[in-house]
């Protein structure tokens, strides 16, 4: 118990550190939300990574899936690393810096209000930010309950106190550079521990082979009648697990605390770098948890779905590890969670700054002001979560958790093809992207609040968000195809950031020769 202490203390003390040393980074609004621009790659792919995989995905999404579809769930982890990782770098990456730096946008409702010159567009974006990034801000600290619980017996609400205490220090304190540090030695924990709690897993059911043929023996009729099932290729469902795949893979392209990654980045090089590193942590991370969760029925007579729920799954599994095991467990979901919420409530603060108060609640708000209200919307955003979070675990509000299973649906449903084809395409047209808000939020309210009128294949939340998202890429065309067009000198001038001439190496390009 001392040792899993210190573990903790040394870790909230770098933690702390870090912030306090960043202050310099921090003084004005481009270097608080941006780090000024100047992000070198590994720092920005470990905070992609390290945003994209919280302990919503290593204690929830590998215990419920890696139950639901056996080892199959990997390709879940597969399609974060290639989908949601290397071809968002690749095809997202370059363009989004670019253009963002021309509009001088820093969230992504700016964007959209300055690429299609809308200001209601701005301000709905930040509406949809500010209800669906709350209730997913509180989702973090689910998967902790129970972990803590395990190694520490300390209760939810104590620790979900700290963690955000401390997490509002640091972010508070240095902004998005030291958010950005602290992701890289958060995604250096979580590189190691996940690898070191395969393996210490495997071991306990006789290695790789012992572990895989233990799987292939157990049978569910009530999932499928098929022997072996759960040591299959595609798993006892494929069309649901494409469902994930696609959601939690696709989903990233248009989630703001995502995407805003991309407006950090120094210079052409470190693009490249950068979409390899976060492909690998990406591989190493996501593949490993849902890799790990597979493996959770092999430990079927300890656990009761039925009365814990998916969450008790990857806890006990874990349960029979050393003491010294479980605490760079804790220090690996702690790392996962305190992550992604410092991206998430700087995204969600910035957003409700820059694109709400500034200019239309309060007038004349100079550099000063919007740091200032800023770090104050932290303090709320994150009062907010932790009360959230409290409410559900004390009084079991289901209503909330629903919110928080569609959030990333409406989020991404809403913004993911607006945001790509505002980039690549300028027929891109302003009622398109009012379109693609409403249907994408508005069908993962309704699937919450109707859900048993929807067609069987989309009651579920995960696959609606995966409809959602593919919709809108063909919704945003066929209205920009039939709908008054912006105009054409405006959108010119907009895209002319593409044209403009720059010089490379010629390690880089052959050249006209």
């Amino acid at each position: 118990m001392i040792a899993k202490i210190l573990m903790l203390v040394i870790f909230f003390g770098v933690m702390i550190a870090i912030g306090l040393y960043c202050r310099k980074h921090a003084t004005d609004v481009n270097g608080f939300v941006l780090g000024g621009r100047s992000v070198g790659p590994w720092l920005t792919a470990f905070a992609y990574g390290t945003s994209y995989f919280s302990a919503v995905v290593f204690i929830g999404y590998a215990g419920q899936f890696g139950w639901k579809y056996g080892i199959a769930a990997t390709w879940i982890g597969l399609g974060n690393a290639v989908i949601g990782s290397l071809l968002a770098w690749v095809i997202l990456g370059r363009r989004t810096r670019v253009m963002t730096q021309h509009l001088d946008s820093a969230t992504m409702p700016e964007f959209f209000g300055k690429r299609f010159d809308s200001p209601a567009l701005k301000i709905c974006a930040s509406v949809i930010v500010f209800i669906f990034l709350i209730p997913y801000t509180a989702s973090l600290y689910n998967g902790l309950s129970r972990l803590f619980g395990m190694a520490f017996n300390i209760d939810f609400k104590v620790c979900i106190v700290i963690m955000a205490v401390l997490t509002g220090i640091y972010v508070i304190a240095g902004g998005y550079m030291a958010t950005a540090i602290n992701d890289f030695i958060q995604g250096c924990v979580m590189l190691i521990g996940i690898v070191a709690v395969i393996g210490a897993v495997l071991k306990m059911n006789g290695g790789l082979m012992g572990a895989l043929d233990g799987l292939a023996r157990i049978e569910d009729a009530t999932v499928s009648t098929t022997p072996g099932v759960f040591n299959s290729f595609l798993g006892p469902d494929p069309v649901n697990l494409l469902g994930v795949v696609i959601l939690t893979s696709l989903g990233t392209w248009g989630l703001p605390q995502m995407v805003q990654k991309f407006y950090a980045i120094k210079n052409e090089n470190q693009i490249r770098k950068g979409a390899v590193i976060s492909t690998f942590f990406a591989l190493v991370v996501s593949g490993g948890c849902y890799f790990l969760g597979g493996f959770g029925r092999l430990f079927s007579d300890k656990i009761d779905i039925a009365a814990n729920g998916f969450d008790s799954v990857i806890p006990t599994m874990l349960s029979g590890l050393p003491d010294l095991l479980i605490g760079l467990v804790v220090i690996l979901v702690l790392s996962a969670s305190m992550s992604t919420l410092s991206s998430l409530v700087i995204a969600s603060s910035s957003t409700l700054t820059i694109d709400v108060l500034k200019n239309h609640v309060i007038k004349k708000m100079d550099e000063k002001k919007q740091l200032l209200w800023i770090r104050v919307l932290i303090v709320v955003f994150i009062a907010i979560s932790v009360v959230i979070a409290i409410v559900q675990y004390t009084n079991n509000v289901t209503f909330i958790a629903q919110l928080m299973g569609v959030s990333w649906g409406a989020l991404a449903g809403a913004f993911l093809a607006p945001f790509l084809y505002g980039l690549y395409w300028k027929k891109t047209t302003r009622l398109s992207v009012w379109v693609s808000f409403i249907f994408g939020a508005g069908i993962m309210v309704l699937n919450m609040l109707v859900r048993s009128s929807f067609p069987t294949l989309l009651q579920s939340p995960i696959n609606c968000g995966a409809f959602a998202m593919l919709a809108g890429l063909v919704i945003v065309p066929v209205v920009s195809l039939i709908s008054p067009k912006q105009d054409e000198k405006t959108v010119n001038e907009i895209f002319s950031c593409y044209d403009k001439t720059t010089q490379v190496r010629k390690s880089q390009s052959l050249g006209n020769d």
